[in-house]
């Protein structure tokens, strides 16, 4: 039985935007209704969220009764949610989609994001676990892809000169992560804004540890060493 549309309602509808790729070219690949139900659901809900890094959990798509009942429109013979799982997989597959999981209190939990540009580097984030979870509404919180050390160091010390560019890269190897942002930040909180402050705070925190506030109160002392006494007219700061 073919189930009849009464129309758009009066007045200006509502609207979402597609890619123009959408209809040109990945409309003619989707040889599948459960599938292109799934993305069109996903254009439209993807839409009413706000923030760079937007995605749709699992939940969002079994939460909606009328979507469920499109799956099951879709592929009567079967339950509803199985048929989700193959539309999605299908969707990924086809690269329209890009999937990433998380593990929550609850649970794992898989969330979806549109394969352009702010979805891979999402994916690329919650891969790096730079991720934190979130509120009801938004069970993840991705966080901001941070500057390269490069323009870190360029932003906030000086010119990147190829000797600096060097002694960056093997800092990079040497120390963790987060060790040359923050030795940055205390450079320029001192108005100590040179190389050589950095590594002083960089050498202090290897060979005592940074475990608390003290040692970085330490290490900022050592730092300061270099920008004065005979030889601190030769450092820019």
């Amino acid at each position: 039985m073919t189930h009849k549309f009464d129309g758009f309602p009066p007045g200006k509808p509502r609207v979402i935007a597609l890619p123009a790729a959408f209809i040109t070219e990945l409309l003619p690949l989707i040889d599948d209704l459960a599938e292109l139900k799934v993305m069109l659901y996903f254009f439209w809900a993807i839409q009413q969220r706000e923030g760079r890094f937007r995605y749709l959990s699992r939940t969002d798509f079994t939460s909606s009764g009328s979507f469920m009942a499109g799956m099951v429109a879709a592929v009567p013979s079967q339950p509803a949610e199985e048929t989700l799982n193959v539309a999605l997989e299908r969707a990924c597959r086809r690269g329209v989609l890009l999937c990433a999981e998380v593990m929550l209190e609850n649970g794992a939990e898989q969330l979806y994001f549109i394969n352009a540009e702010p979805g891979r580097i999402a994916v690329e984030q919650i891969r790096k676990g730079l991720w934190q979870p979130g509120d009801a509404g938004k069970p993840v919180e991705i966080l901001p892809e941070r500057p390269n050390i490069y323009q870190l160091y360029e932003a906030n010390i000086g010119p990147l000169t190829p000797m600096i560019a060097e002694s960056l890269k093997d800092a990079e190897r040497e120390y963790p992560p987060q060790w040359l942002p923050e030795a940055i930040r205390i450079a320029v909180e001192s108005n100590a804004r040179s190389w050589r402050f950095i590594q002083a705070v960089l050498d202090r925190w290897k060979r005592e540890g940074k475990q608390n506030e003290v040692a970085s109160e330490h290490a900022e002392r050592d730092g300061r060493r270099y920008i004065s006494g005979k030889y601190a007219d030769f450092i820019e700061h």
